[in-house]
């Protein structure tokens, strides 16, 4: 994953216990003072959010475990792959696009950022400018030409 990346995710998981489950923390105890558990709506909501909020810490937790930042100064530029910047063209309609491949934890496409899972990265890993690659993707085959490859910054 991009150091950039890491540091979200960092950022992230740091927001969420310092800041939403002390929030949850409290809706709780202020539920759980309303009296009656077994029909308060308030408290079983609480508890619900509570739930979601832990779940999502310790996921955010597993993955910055696994998690390796990737040394950018290591990585050969002008191959497709993990972190790189990829400029192509669809070849049926010359429609050109550029996509950084990155960790399924940070893609995001209004970022112009693709999970090196999804079938174009995996199309297009291990190739170089020049190449034409077919990808089938849910609308069928799509063929693309990379004209340019670099590492992201």
């Amino acid at each position: 994953m991009s150091q950039e990346g890491y540091d979200k995710l960092v950022a992230e998981l740091h927001h969420l216990k310092t800041v939403e489950y002390p929030k949850v923390k409290e809706a709780l105890s202020e539920a759980r003072d309303k009296g009656d558990l077994s029909e308060n709506f308030e408290y079983h909501a609480a508890k619900r959010e509570q739930a979601r909020l832990i779940s999502r810490i310790r996921f955010k937790q597993r993955v910055l475990n696994f998690a390796r930042v990737l040394d950018t100064s290591r990585l050969d530029s002008g191959i497709v792959g993990l972190l790189s910047q990829v400029k192509i063209t669809n070849m049926a309609n010359n429609l050109q696009m550029t996509y950084t491949i990155v960790s399924p934890h940070e893609a995001n496409l209004q970022e112009k950022k693709i999970s090196i899972k999804s079938p174009i990265a995996q199309a297009l890993i291990g190739k170089k400018a020049g190449d034409v690659v077919e990808v089938r993707v849910p609308a069928g085959v799509q063929k693309f030409r990379i004209d340019g490859v670099k590492l992201s910054a």
